[in-house]
């Protein structure tokens, strides 16, 4: 069996581009040549497992990687890994008992998915901010000083800020008529809004590195390519229904209720806990999320280039 790259969450939105993309890079690779990539999904029978499974190099095996244990990455030979983590209010202990179990069993090198930067602190009021601050804190410990890892912080991910204004779109040239325009940004606040494949991309450059040693406890900034504005979002929507939009709502959180009684709304997950990510958008609109705070390790290595415009483009084309 050959030494094996994993990748947790293949087939979410960052996830799939890694696996697209690293099989490539490792062709060219003096130290990494042989290696091949494992691909984790839930469903073997889902559409994107299928197609990743076409993949040159790339073996797609369903397995939840919450039950993972030391054994079974030495059973594979795992000595690099890629993880996007739930954001769920138990993602602390799931995901450390992850890292525990990769460094038991000798990984190397570990590339994992954070949240925005300017939230990734202790007294972050949204929740799972901090648990990415406390997965960074633990893995930053003596404790763990022979699991090397990095650690991505995107920015919010583009389809999602850009969601409300695609509905809008829609609804308007099937009806001809407007309700009230919900945007998530702040009229003025500049925002690096990214794709995720983007982010997928630069996660799969780093996981490809020969001695992935200079990322080493590295926490790197991810933003697009360049910063929109609410209002610069609603001169997008005005342009593509050919009128002035007649009512917006910024800094509109309510679609999160929606996500509370379609997600949690029947668990035993505290609503105030969760109903905590109202706060996460915050820092964006005190304009700490722009495209200047971008890590110049991300432009040397795999600059984004999908803009916010094209996003709206293809999110209308779905």
């Amino acid at each position: 069996m050959a030494p094996t790259i994993l990748i947790v969450g293949a087939t979410g939105n960052t996830g799939q581009a890694v696996v697209e993309t690293l099989p490539k890079l490792l062709q060219s690779s003096n130290a990494l040549s042989e290696h091949r990539v494992i691909a984790l999904t839930r469903s073997l029978k889902s559409p994107v497992a299928q197609k990743l499974a076409k993949l040159p190099g790339v073996e797609v095996i369903e397995q939840n990687w919450v039950e993972i244990t030391s054994d079974w990455l030495r059973e594979h030979q795992v000595t690099r890994a890629f993880i996007a983590p739930h954001n769920d209010p138990n993602a602390f202990a799931e995901e450390s008992t992850f890292h525990i179990a990769a460094l038991n069993a000798g990984v190397k090198y570990v590339v994992r998915i954070s949240t925005t930067a300017a939230n990734v602190r202790p007294d972050c009021a949204a929740y799972y901010a901090r648990t990415h601050w406390a997965i960074e804190a633990l893995l930053s410990s003596p404790e763990f000083t022979n699991l090397q890892w990095t650690s991505l912080q995107p920015n919010i991910f583009s389809a999602l800020y850009l969601s409300s204004a695609a509905e809008f779109i829609k609804q308007y040239r099937k009806t001809g008529k407007q309700g009230a325009l919900k945007l998530l940004a702040s009229k003025d606040a500049p925002v690096g809004v990214i794709d995720p494949s983007e982010v997928g991309v630069f996660a799969a450059r780093l996981l490809s590195q020969d001695d992935p040693a200079v990322h080493n406890k590295a926490r790197y900034v991810l933003n697009g390519p360049e910063d929109i504005t609410g209002k610069q979002l609603v001169d997008l929507v005005e342009q593509y229904i050919g009128t002035q939009v007649e009512q917006v709502i910024y800094q509109d959180t309510s679609f999160l209720d929606l996500l509370y009684e379609h997600n949690y709304a029947k668990t035993n997950q505290s609503k105030n806990v969760i109903f905590s990510i109202k706060h996460a958008p915050v820092t964006a609109w005190e304009g700490k999320c722009s495209v200047s705070t971008t890590s110049e390790v991300v432009l040397e290595l795999a600059a984004p280039k999908i803009t916010p415009a094209e996003v709206l483009k293809s999110l209308l084309q779905e």
